[in-house]
């Protein structure tokens, strides 16, 4: 079932190859399958040749800390911030901020 998910995302590709969401479904339908470096592969393609997608940034920083790349992962949620401040998305820019905070340790509680 998911490798024809991802038979027909690569169709859809072929045929619209600029689509950011297509490669964004291709980046995440690999990382639900744990195929850590096609999904890293695809995420960046995606920073490199959409870096306004910001739902990008959330899951790729997610991705470097799944992998151990703590301070790789900070520096996409700064990035993703800066794209989420640009295109006035308070949404992703909330949740970019809080993975931020979190990986960063600047998680406070109320006692």
């Amino acid at each position: 079932m998911q490798n024809q998910r991802l038979a027909k995302l690569f169709e859809f590709l072929e045929s619209d190859p600029n689509d950011s969401f297509i490669l964004y479904a291709i980046a995440t339908e690999y990382n639900v399958q744990n195929d850590v470096e096609n999904a890293l592969k695809y995420y960046l393609q995606l920073t490199e040749k959409h870096p306004d997608y910001v739902g990008t940034y959330y899951h790729l920083g997610k991705l470097y800390e799944k992998l151990g790349q703590k301070e790789e992962g900070i520096k996409i949620y700064q990035t993703g911030m800066q794209a989420a401040r640009q295109k006035r998305d308070m949404h992703a820019l909330s949740e970019l901020q809080g993975a931020y905070n979190s990986a960063a340790g600047l998680d406070y509680e109320d006692d």
